[in-house]
């Protein structure tokens, strides 16, 4: 299940398979998103918050969010 909401989460990045995009962001998800599993919006607007503090492989599945505003 997380590997679909990560899926689901990164998929406004780079083209990456659900495989590559569950690898990368994984260990991210988990420690910043925990309580936010198995709901993707929340796993997604969680892990954009936290986009400046994601492992730079899961950082490349996210566009940068603008400076100053909400993604």
């Amino acid at each position: 299940m997380l590997g679909l909401a990560l899926a689901c989460a990164a998929g406004s990045g780079q083209a990456a398979s659900q495989d590559e995009q569950e690898h990368a962001c994984r260990g991210d998800a988990f420690h910043f998103c925990a309580s936010d599993i198995p709901n993707k919006e929340k796993i997604t607007a969680c892990m954009k918050q936290h986009y400046d503090e994601l492992s730079p492989p899961c950082k490349a599945m996210f566009k940068k969010p603008p400076k100053g505003g909400k993604s």
